[in-house]
């Protein structure tokens, strides 16, 4: 497998050197991410600037990714390396597409070129000696008209159509996105007719050679008649071929099309016009075909991009205006009217509705949204809004009018990065695409050696070498592997599209082959299997200390505490207490990692578990307390024992209750064959054997650190040995790169989640994870039929032409029907039910 190996400038603002702490945290963070195998930084200092170097591998992990991770550190890393997704029109067919990527390879400054025949090429290039401009400049002269060269959506989402042309500018050079006169019509299958011209030409050459062959029995007319049709038929059947064949020999290249042109030329030689024609009809037809039904595919993720509507009504001093969403900024306020699409990321500062999350999140229940209880914050920045608050771009509002505060402009929004990401995601091959890469590099020269030896037959056996180049152009066209070139990128194409639809991001190949053939996940439990909000289930005071007295101690100390916990304490601890005042406490600090202090007063307060007083001091609680602690631990509670000075005066205990349809979740992922079924905690064993006990999982492991999920992880693949990780994407994120996939759940309202894991569940759903197992079992089930199929057409037919049991006619029409058998196969994905 290919590794690149790439140094980059590393820029840390305020940090006096590269043995800082923030460049440890930045290199620690890129070495946890799949793909990263070393991170260093270099000795050699370029302009006095450190070089951070890093081992990578392309088809894992990107030099935008690694980008993004390093701005998560507040480090920005200088733009000597340019990662850039282009998008086009003009790729015929994957072969086509590996013939562009090996020229881009070529171009002195290219790091890493992809190039999907979807239309999508992915570029990382050194900037210091290549540049966008010069990218695209080679991209056309591939025949390629350029449809995008920005994919965050901007272009989508600010209503540029492609035909539309940037203003002129008074200097000669191009910008890198415009088109000449003309180019957008021409792609590689348009022409006078519009884009289905090929496809009419072909049509036209069926008539043709079908008149022509049924007047050749008619003795009235002249042979001459039935040969103009057939030329006539070789011209509109052979325009294409001849047009990609010329534009393919031209450049150095050895294509199907050209060995098909061959073909048809020595049947014509030969006096079989009849059978040049057919060869040119199916070949053609094939085409059309395959770009119509591959067009399907590209069309139900370009879809994606319609999400979002063009303009916006802005409110701005009592007055609103309609205007183009690529103007909003961040604070400015949208009027959201009933039934109408959300313009922009944000939240609702005035009016309550329900809005229909499906297009982003693939929840088929509107969600009820509120106003945040401060509309005048700035949320841009806020990491924890709640779903109740939040509204994404794309979506649908329901009946009542909505005022959203914006907290994300148009390029940066969640369909946006969405858009991109699944743009980006045809462009990261599969292990299988690998694999028939590979088979083709050996397979292609082989086939050619085995046809010049076939041409040499007459020599040998006794016939006449028209005989022997026969048999070898039938055996050329039987032998071409153009069912296998595309029968897995059709696959993969229409997985990721029909999983983007229902809320599920599937960043390439590799992970939805690989969820596929799953035996174990691994769970988060905290936010994954749980509601993550803690709840404050029982409160047992001590030592004649009464509730009210105990809950307003306690409530004092964690006022000062973020911890989750300590907010569920405060929440609830108030409501309990109906209004009645509480206390100040200063001086919070934390005990060993197990418990905090505080001072209440003249008096010192201690909350925390068992193991914080077993180590603080002589003054341990006695044996009945522990007991009683222990019991409640034993239900699934998390319990903080309260001590003040040196008195135990009682127990809070709090629950974080398993999510409503975790149970139902679980037992489909064990009809699907999931044989393990694990949760990772930081909670003590007998909270997570609790929750274990009641949404039926096979294992629980608790008390864990994140490293030692890690090590969990790890230990659970050596037992079974491709496991998932299903989290937040955040906290989980070390544990998500030592899986084989990582998943992360509620990824429209987290960037992290985003950017981290391999399939990203858009809603904070559990139960979307069968629909994505069962997608990726169906797309690995369909990517082995379509092997099975193309290899075993090339099997059959190979020697079947070679001993002239098939003549041309036979070896094309198995072979373009071999062809579309498996592009239409692959698009049933695209009616995929959950």
């Amino acid at each position: 497998m290919k590794k690149l190996q790439i140094r980059i400038p590393l820029l840390l603002s305020e940090v006096p050197d590269e043995k800082d702490q923030c460049v440890q945290e930045l290199i620690s963070l890129l070495q946890e991410q799949k793909g990263l195998e070393k991170v260093h930084v270099s000795e050699a200092a370029e302009n006095g600037v450190p070089q951070l170097c890093f081992h990578y591998d392309p088809e894992l992990i990107s030099i935008d990714r690694v980008r993004s991770i390093a701005r998560q550190t507040g480090a920005s890393i200088t733009e000597k390396t340019g990662h850039k997704l282009i998008g086009v029109e003009g790729i015929r067919h994957p072969r086509h597409a590996r013939s562009i990527e090996h020229n881009l390879l070529s171009l002195n400054g290219i790091i890493e070129a992809s190039v999907s025949a979807s239309g999508m090429v992915r570029a990382e290039f050194d900037t210091k000696q290549v540049d966008e401009a010069e990218i695209v400049k080679a991209l056309r002269k591939e025949g390629l008209s350029i449809t995008d060269t920005a994919l965050k959506a901007g272009k989508y989402l600010s209503g540029i159509k492609e035909t539309e042309k940037p203003e002129k500018k008074h200097t000669h050079d191009k910008e890198p996105g415009h088109k000449e006169k003309g180019e957008e019509h021409g792609h590689a299958h348009g022409g006078l007719l519009g884009k289905n011209t090929e496809l009419i030409f072909s049509i036209i050459c069926g008539i043709l050679l079908a008149i022509g062959f049924g007047l050749s029995f008619v003795d009235a007319v002249p042979s001459w008649v039935s040969l103009a049709l057939y030329i006539g038929a070789y011209f509109f059947g052979g325009f294409y071929t001849a047009k990609e064949a010329i534009q393919t020999v031209a450049k150095g290249g050895f294509e199907i099309d050209f060995l098909m042109l061959v073909a048809a030329i020595g049947a014509a030689i030969l006096g079989e016009w009849a059978e040049g024609a057919l060869l040119l009809f199916l070949f053609s037809m094939g085409h059309a075909l395959e770009h119509y039904a591959m067009n399907k595919a590209r069309k139900s993720i370009a879809a994606l991009a319609d999400l979002a509507p063009k303009t916006a009504l802005r409110k701005k001093n009592g007055k609103t205006e309609e205007v183009g969403i690529e103007t909003l900024e961040i604070g400015d306020i949208i009027v959201v009217r009933p039934n109408s699409k959300i313009s922009a990321d944000g939240v609702v500062v005035n009016g309550e509705s329900s809005v229909n999350q499906a297009p982003i999140t693939g929840e088929s229940v509107p969600v009820d949204k509120m106003p945040v209880d401060d509309p005048e914050k700035d949320y841009s920045n806020e990491k924890d809004i709640s779903d109740k608050n939040r509204v994404f771009s794309g979506t649908i509002n329901g009946n009542n009018t909505l005022e959203v505060k914006v907290i994300k402009v148009a390029s940066d929004s969640t369909l946006s990065r969405l858009v991109k990401l699944v743009n980006e995601a045809q462009t990261q091959k599969s292990p299988t695409q690998r694999f028939t890469d590979k088979f083709e590099k050996y397979f292609v020269p082989a086939v050619l050696g085995l046809v010049v030896l076939l041409l040499g037959a007459f020599l040998v056996i006794d016939e006449s070498f028209s005989d022997s180049f026969y048999r070898a152009m039938s055996v050329l066209v039987a032998a071409s592997p153009c069912a296998l070139a595309i029968s897995t990128p059709s696959a993969v194409l229409s997985g990721v599209a029909r999983a983007a639809k229902s809320g599920v991001l599937i960043k390439g190949g590799r992970p939805l082959e690989d969820l596929g053939v799953l035996t174990a996940l691994a769970f988060d439990k905290t936010g994954t299997l749980t509601e993550g909000k803690p709840k404050l289930t029982q409160v047992v005071p001590l030592n004649n200390t009464s509730e009210n007295e105990l809950l307003k101690m306690t409530i004092a100390v964690e006022n000062l505490s973020d911890h989750p916990l300590a907010k569920a304490v405060v929440r609830d601890g108030k409501k309990r207490l109906e209004g009645n005042s509480i206390p100040e406490a200063t001086d919070l600090e934390a005990v060993l990692g197990k418990g905090i202090k505080a001072s209440l007063g003249k008096e010192k307060v201690y909350i925390g578990n068992l193991e914080l007083y077993e180590a603080l001091d002589d003054k341990k609680p006695s044996e009945k307390i522990a007991e009683k602690v222990k019991a409640l631990e034993a239900e699934g509670n998390t319990t903080m024992l309260v001590r003040r000075n040196d008195e135990y005066v009682g127990i809070i205990a709090l629950m974080d209750t398993p999510r409503a349809e975790a149970k139902s979740t679980l037992e489909q992922l064990k009809k699907l064959g999931i044989k393990r079924m694990v949760m990772l905690t930081g909670d003590n064993q007998k909270v997570a054997d609790a929750v274990a006990k009641e949404i039926g999982l096979t294992d629980a492991w608790g008390s864990l650190l994140p490293e030692e999920k890690v090590d969990a992880i790890k230990k659970l693949k050596e037992k079974e040995s491709k496991v998932a990780m299903v989290g937040d994407g955040v906290n989980d994120a070390p544990a998500m790169v030592h899986s084989t996939v990582g998943i992360a759940m509620g990824a429209a309202g987290s960037d992290v989640a985003l950017e981290t894991a391999d399939i990203a569940l858009m809603g904070d759903k559990l139960e979307t994870l069968p629909f994505a197992i069962g997608l990726s079992r169906k797309a690995k089930g369909i990517i082995k039929q379509n092997l099975w199929i193309s290899l075993g057409v090339v099997a059959i037919l190979i020697p079947s032409t070679i001993l002239g049991l098939a003549s041309i006619g036979i070896a094309v029409l198995i072979h373009e029907g071999s062809t579309l058998v498996v592009v239409f196969n692959a698009l049933r994905l695209l009616a995929y039910k959950k």
